[in-house]
Parts: C-alpha cells; sequence; structure tokens
C-alpha cells in the first residue's frame, strides 16, 4: 500500500504525519519505527496519525521512533493543527484536537491561508507523583533529592498528558545527555519511564533546556517538556505565574504561560516535505 505522508516540525521536534481519517493502518509502532529511521527512510522523532474524532475536529495517535505510543505531544499538536486547517480544509480558527490525554484546544494565527503560529491550551499541569507516575508519596515532588549515576539530582516531577522530570543544571552545555538521558528515563522510580529536562534559568521569565525524551532519546524540541520546565521554574522560584516565559530549545523558542487554571504553549508548526512511501 503507497501512502502519502507529510514531513512536518515544531522548531525541529520532526515527525512524520500521515492522513488517517480513513482509518488506522496495522501495525503503527512498526511503521513508526521502520519510518522514523534517518539512515535509511525518511527520518524522524516518530510518526504522527491525524485521525476523525466524534467529538472534535480532528485527533492524533502519537508513536515514537522506538515504536511506543505517547499519549501528547506538544510541538505534534501544533503541527496537527495546520494539518487541519491547510490539508483538511478545516477552516476555523479556534480547533480542537482529541489526544490521548484529552482534547487540546488551539487558537490559530493564520495570514493568507496560512497558519503562521498556534497557542495551545495544555490543560492543568498535574504534580501527584501517583499521577505522573512515579513510585513516591505525597502530593507533590518539588526539588527533591534523586541519586543517577551516582550524582545527586534535585528534581520536579509535572505531567503534561506526558510524564516530565525537570532538573536545572549549571554544566548545561557541556552535559552527556546521551548518557545521563538514559538512565533517567529508565530510574526504577518512573514505572512508565521518563522524559527529562535539564533547565539552566537565563533571566527573569527565560530559561534554557536540553530534553531526553523518552522512546527517542535526545531532541531538538519538546512542546510538554517545556510546558514542564516553565511549570517547574514557577514552583522553584526562577520564573513567576501568570506571566510569559521565554523557553529556548536547541530547534528554536517557544513561550509558555502557566496560570493557575492552565498551561498556554506558544510556537509555529512548519510543512518541511511531502511525498509517497510503500507501507
Amino acid at each position: 500500500m503507497t501512502k502519502k505522508f507529510y514531513k512536518m516540525h515544531g522548531i525541529g521536534n520532526d515527525y512524520i504525519y500521515f492522513d488517517a481519517f480513513g482509518g488506522m493502518p496495522e501495525n503503527p509502532s512498526q511503521i513508526s519505527i521502520r519510518l522514523s529511521d534517518r539512515h535509511k527512510s525518511i527520518g524522524g522523532d516518530g510518526v504522527i496519525f491525524v485521525t476523525k474524532s466524534g467529538v472534535a475536529d480532528g485527533g492524533m495517535r502519537i508513536f515514537n521512533a522506538d515504536g511506543s505510543e505517547g499519549k501528547m505531544c506538544g510541538n505534534g499538536v501544533r503541527c496537527v493543527g495546520k494539518f487541519l486547517y491547510e490539508i483538511k480544509g478545516v477552516r476555523k480558527d479556534i480547533l480542537r484536537v482529541q489526544t490521548l490525554s484529552g482534547i487540546k484546544t488551539l487558537r490559530l494565527k493564520t495570514k493568507g491561508g496560512t497558519v503562521e503560529e498556534l497557542t495551545v491550551d495544555m490543560g492543568k499541569a498535574e504534580f501527584e507523583p501517583k499521577k505522573i507516575p512515579a513510585l513516591l508519596e505525597g502530593d507533590k515532588a518539588v526539588g527533591i533529592p534523586l541519586e543517577i549515576d551516582g550524582k545527586e539530582f534535585a528534581v520536579t516531577l509535572v505531567s503534561m498528558g506526558n510524564p516530565h522530570c525537570v532538573t536545572f543544571v549549571s554544566d548545561f552545555d557541556s552535559l552527556d545527555l546521551q548518557g545521563i538521558g538514559k538512565k533517567f528515563e529508565f530510574c526504577e522510580l518512573f514505572p512508565e519511564r521518563i522524559n527529562t529536562e535539564f533547565v539552566k534559568a537565563i533571566a527573569k521569565n527565560e530559561i534554557a533546556m536540553r530534553v531526553w525524551e523518552r522512546g527517542s532519546g535526545e531532541t531538538l524540541a519538546c512542546g510538554t517538556g517545556a510546558c514542564a520546565a516553565a511549570v517547574a521554574s514557577v514552583l522553584n522560584g526562577y520564573c513567576e505565574i501568570d506571566q510569559d516565559i521565554l523557553v529556548h530549545l536547541r530547534g528554536g523558542d517557544l513561550i509558555v504561560r502557566y496560570t493557575n487554571d492552565a498551561v498556554f504553549m506558544t510556537g509555529g508548526a512548519e510543512f518541511a516535505f511531502s511525498g509517497e512511501i510503500e507501507l
């Protein structure tokens, strides 16, 4: 079966997108593993299928490069909004996208029929360790000590539909993320593995981060990770609540605002190229 694909990215967080309004293919996990290979196939951080939804304008199913299914992807949901508007012709300034972590509302900024920027209501941040999930007691884990590979880190746990572990580091640029990222991901404290953000506070309401995503490794950007990093920065006193926080990632910048009611993320979404491939 030959299918058309669209390569899209949100500040470098690249996925391969398929129109799945007609139904999901068999073995989507294996498709993601095969197509995500950057040397022998299209290459990407995974595959996203844009689907029909009975309760929203569209839906999304996310499969990481290792074939595992994700519940949410912040950069991916912005690209799905652009896909729905430009490819599927859902011409609305406000779109609703169904994900495995709930329905996300997107506000679109458009020009000449093209989506230039999107703001996503990511919902409330979750802090209870059991809901992250993490094998800890209590209502919240903020700045708690965690020993990884013989070194102690102060970590803050946040779920934005995906589980995140945020830690503030001084050796930001020289950090061996390939080595330490895997140790965090497979730490026995996290039964479903974990995404980890290594964050550096730069100025008031301005941070930089590197991210290790479970199932994908280090990526250029992570939308839910940027939200988690911004929330953790407020909780640890580096940034202010209900203010725009500028988050620098390897692939570009996002604006995150953490309020008592929700977390809002603003950024772009880009088409890279399209083509056809046998599945």
